[in-house]
Protein backbone atom coordinates (compact mmCIF):
# COMPACT_ATOMS: atom_id res chain seq x y z
CA UNK A 1 0.00 0.00 0.00
CA UNK A 2 1.25 3.48 -1.35
CA UNK A 3 1.80 5.66 1.64
CA UNK A 4 0.65 9.77 1.25
CA UNK A 5 2.76 12.07 -0.48
CA UNK A 6 4.98 14.05 0.37
CA UNK A 7 5.12 17.16 -1.35
CA UNK A 8 7.99 20.20 -0.97
CA UNK A 9 5.04 22.64 0.59
CA UNK A 10 4.87 20.27 3.60
CA UNK A 11 8.00 19.48 4.11
CA UNK A 12 9.10 23.52 4.37
CA UNK A 13 6.41 24.54 6.71
CA UNK A 14 7.25 22.07 9.15
CA UNK A 15 11.17 23.03 8.70
CA UNK A 16 9.88 26.62 9.30
CA UNK A 17 7.78 25.44 12.38
CA UNK A 18 11.16 23.71 13.81
CA UNK A 19 13.75 26.55 13.03
CA UNK A 20 10.67 29.32 14.33
CA UNK A 21 10.58 27.56 18.07
CA UNK A 22 12.97 27.24 20.48
CA UNK A 23 11.68 24.00 21.21
CA UNK A 24 8.43 21.49 20.41
CA UNK A 25 5.45 23.01 19.59
CA UNK A 26 2.38 20.73 20.46
CA UNK A 27 1.31 20.27 16.99
CA UNK A 28 4.45 19.29 15.61
CA UNK A 29 4.72 16.48 18.26
CA UNK A 30 1.52 15.59 17.42
CA UNK A 31 2.45 15.11 13.91
CA UNK A 32 5.96 13.27 14.78
CA UNK A 33 4.42 10.71 16.92
CA UNK A 34 1.58 9.73 14.57
CA UNK A 35 4.48 9.59 12.07
CA UNK A 36 3.80 12.09 9.53
CA UNK A 37 5.70 11.31 6.58
CA UNK A 38 6.30 15.39 6.09
CA UNK A 39 6.93 15.83 9.77
CA UNK A 40 9.41 12.92 9.66
CA UNK A 41 11.67 14.45 6.34
CA UNK A 42 11.56 17.19 7.35
CA UNK A 43 13.72 15.95 10.69
CA UNK A 44 15.94 13.78 8.96
CA UNK A 45 16.60 17.10 6.41
CA UNK A 46 17.46 19.39 9.18
CA UNK A 47 19.35 17.12 10.92
CA UNK A 48 21.26 14.13 8.97
CA UNK A 49 23.79 16.11 7.96
CA UNK A 50 25.07 17.47 10.89
CA UNK A 51 25.11 13.75 12.36
CA UNK A 52 26.89 12.61 9.62
CA UNK A 53 29.72 15.25 10.41
CA UNK A 54 29.72 14.52 14.44
CA UNK A 55 30.27 10.76 13.52
CA UNK A 56 32.89 11.74 11.02
CA UNK A 57 34.54 13.96 13.74
CA UNK A 58 34.17 11.77 16.47
CA UNK A 59 36.63 9.15 14.45
CA UNK A 60 34.54 6.99 13.17
CA UNK A 61 35.04 5.91 8.97
CA UNK A 62 32.66 6.93 6.23
CA UNK A 63 30.02 3.00 6.62
CA UNK A 64 30.05 3.23 10.16
CA UNK A 65 28.83 7.27 10.50
CA UNK A 66 26.36 6.51 7.82
CA UNK A 67 25.43 3.18 9.95
CA UNK A 68 25.57 5.76 12.86
CA UNK A 69 23.31 8.30 11.87
CA UNK A 70 20.58 5.12 10.41
CA UNK A 71 20.27 4.11 13.96
CA UNK A 72 19.76 7.80 15.46
CA UNK A 73 17.33 7.61 13.48
CA UNK A 74 15.63 4.36 13.94
CA UNK A 75 16.20 4.82 17.78
CA UNK A 76 14.15 8.47 17.40
CA UNK A 77 11.62 7.07 15.63
CA UNK A 78 11.04 3.63 17.80
CA UNK A 79 11.19 6.34 20.90
CA UNK A 80 8.77 9.00 19.74
CA UNK A 81 5.99 7.94 21.74
CA UNK A 82 8.63 8.74 24.77
CA UNK A 83 9.63 12.35 23.12
CA UNK A 84 8.27 14.84 25.74
CA UNK A 85 9.00 17.94 23.02
CA UNK A 86 10.59 19.89 26.45
CA UNK A 87 13.90 19.98 24.19
CA UNK A 88 14.91 20.37 20.51
CA UNK A 89 15.19 17.82 18.47
CA UNK A 90 18.39 18.37 17.59
CA UNK A 91 19.25 18.03 21.04
CA UNK A 92 17.50 14.51 21.75
CA UNK A 93 18.85 13.38 18.26
CA UNK A 94 22.51 14.03 19.52
CA UNK A 95 21.69 12.33 22.92
CA UNK A 96 20.82 9.23 20.90
CA UNK A 97 24.50 9.84 18.83
CA UNK A 98 26.51 9.66 21.99
CA UNK A 99 24.63 6.47 23.13
CA UNK A 100 25.23 4.94 19.79
CA UNK A 101 28.94 6.05 19.66
CA UNK A 102 29.78 4.60 23.35
CA UNK A 103 27.98 1.08 21.93
CA UNK A 104 29.89 0.99 18.85
CA UNK A 105 33.37 1.88 20.52
CA UNK A 106 32.92 -0.85 22.85
CA UNK A 107 32.85 -3.03 19.99
CA UNK A 108 35.75 -1.52 18.32
CA UNK A 109 38.93 -0.92 20.00
CA UNK A 110 39.87 1.93 17.46
CA UNK A 111 38.68 3.46 14.73
CA UNK A 112 40.34 5.68 12.00
CA UNK A 113 39.50 8.66 10.80
CA UNK A 114 40.25 9.09 7.33
CA UNK A 115 39.03 13.09 6.59
CA UNK A 116 39.52 16.06 8.95
CA UNK A 117 36.24 17.85 9.10
CA UNK A 118 36.11 20.53 11.92
CA UNK A 119 34.95 23.61 11.81
CA UNK A 120 37.53 24.93 13.43
CA UNK A 121 39.60 24.48 10.13
CA UNK A 122 36.77 25.73 7.84
CA UNK A 123 38.77 28.13 5.91
CA UNK A 124 40.33 25.38 4.11
CA UNK A 125 37.94 22.29 4.48
CA UNK A 126 33.95 21.78 3.78
CA UNK A 127 32.01 19.45 6.07
CA UNK A 128 32.96 15.96 4.03
CA UNK A 129 36.58 16.63 4.43
CA UNK A 130 37.35 17.61 0.99
CA UNK A 131 39.55 21.26 -0.07
CA UNK A 132 37.33 24.00 -0.54
CA UNK A 133 39.72 25.28 -2.37
CA UNK A 134 42.01 22.48 -4.20
CA UNK A 135 45.92 23.01 -4.37
CA UNK A 136 46.81 23.41 -8.27
CA UNK A 137 50.53 23.36 -8.07
CA UNK A 138 52.98 20.17 -6.75
CA UNK A 139 54.44 22.00 -3.48
CA UNK A 140 50.27 23.58 -1.84
CA UNK A 141 49.24 19.68 -2.86
CA UNK A 142 52.11 18.32 -0.94
CA UNK A 143 51.00 20.88 1.90
CA UNK A 144 47.13 19.76 2.00
CA UNK A 145 48.25 16.48 2.16
CA UNK A 146 50.58 17.30 5.62
CA UNK A 147 47.64 19.32 6.73
CA UNK A 148 45.50 16.88 6.23
CA UNK A 149 47.87 14.35 8.26
CA UNK A 150 48.99 16.67 10.95
CA UNK A 151 45.09 17.13 11.74
CA UNK A 152 44.02 13.69 11.89
CA UNK A 153 47.02 12.89 14.36
CA UNK A 154 46.07 15.36 16.22
CA UNK A 155 42.58 14.52 16.62
CA UNK A 156 43.29 11.08 16.75
CA UNK A 157 45.54 12.08 19.91
CA UNK A 158 41.91 13.54 21.79
CA UNK A 159 40.90 10.68 24.34
CA UNK A 160 36.62 10.31 23.12
CA UNK A 161 35.19 12.74 25.52
CA UNK A 162 37.15 15.44 25.32
CA UNK A 163 37.01 15.19 21.26
CA UNK A 164 33.11 14.42 21.34
CA UNK A 165 32.95 17.64 23.24
CA UNK A 166 34.92 19.82 21.29
CA UNK A 167 33.05 18.12 18.06
CA UNK A 168 29.68 18.89 19.56
CA UNK A 169 30.88 22.53 20.53
CA UNK A 170 33.24 23.71 18.13
CA UNK A 171 32.39 22.25 14.91
CA UNK A 172 28.24 21.64 15.14
CA UNK A 173 28.24 24.66 17.80
CA UNK A 174 26.53 23.52 20.26
CA UNK A 175 25.97 25.39 23.97
CA UNK A 176 27.34 24.24 26.79
CA UNK A 177 24.05 23.35 28.63
CA UNK A 178 23.01 21.19 25.56
CA UNK A 179 26.16 18.85 25.33
CA UNK A 180 25.79 18.92 29.39
CA UNK A 181 22.48 17.21 28.93
CA UNK A 182 23.66 15.04 25.68
CA UNK A 183 26.73 13.57 27.73
CA UNK A 184 25.54 13.20 31.00
CA UNK A 185 28.34 15.91 32.59
CA UNK A 186 28.03 19.17 34.18
CA UNK A 187 28.55 22.64 32.34
CA UNK A 188 31.50 22.87 34.20
CA UNK A 189 33.24 19.59 33.33
CA UNK A 190 32.03 20.44 29.43
CA UNK A 191 33.80 23.82 30.28
CA UNK A 192 37.20 21.69 31.50
CA UNK A 193 36.74 19.19 28.72
CA UNK A 194 36.72 21.97 25.79
CA UNK A 195 39.46 24.18 27.36
CA UNK A 196 41.57 21.26 27.53
CA UNK A 197 40.70 20.05 23.65
CA UNK A 198 41.20 23.49 22.39
CA UNK A 199 44.46 23.65 24.16
CA UNK A 200 46.01 20.01 23.29
CA UNK A 201 45.07 20.78 19.89
CA UNK A 202 46.75 24.19 19.56
CA UNK A 203 50.15 22.21 21.09
CA UNK A 204 49.93 19.49 18.59
CA UNK A 205 49.39 21.42 15.51
CA UNK A 206 51.95 24.03 17.15
CA UNK A 207 54.73 21.31 17.57
CA UNK A 208 53.69 20.14 14.00
CA UNK A 209 53.98 23.46 12.36
CA UNK A 210 51.12 24.42 11.80
CA UNK A 211 49.21 27.64 12.75
CA UNK A 212 47.08 26.91 15.56
CA UNK A 213 43.59 27.44 16.34
CA UNK A 214 43.06 30.30 18.18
Amino acid sequence: MRGPDITPAATAQVAAMMKLMPAMTPSLLARLRGRDPAALKAIIDENARRLYRAARGMGFRQEDADDLVQDVFLTFLNGLDRFEGRAEVSTWLFGILHHKTQERRRTHAREELHDPIDDVFESRFDARGNWIRPPVDPDRETASREVGAAIQACLEGLSPLPREVFQLRQVEDLSAAEVSKILGQTITHIGVLFHRARTRLRECLDGKGWTSIP
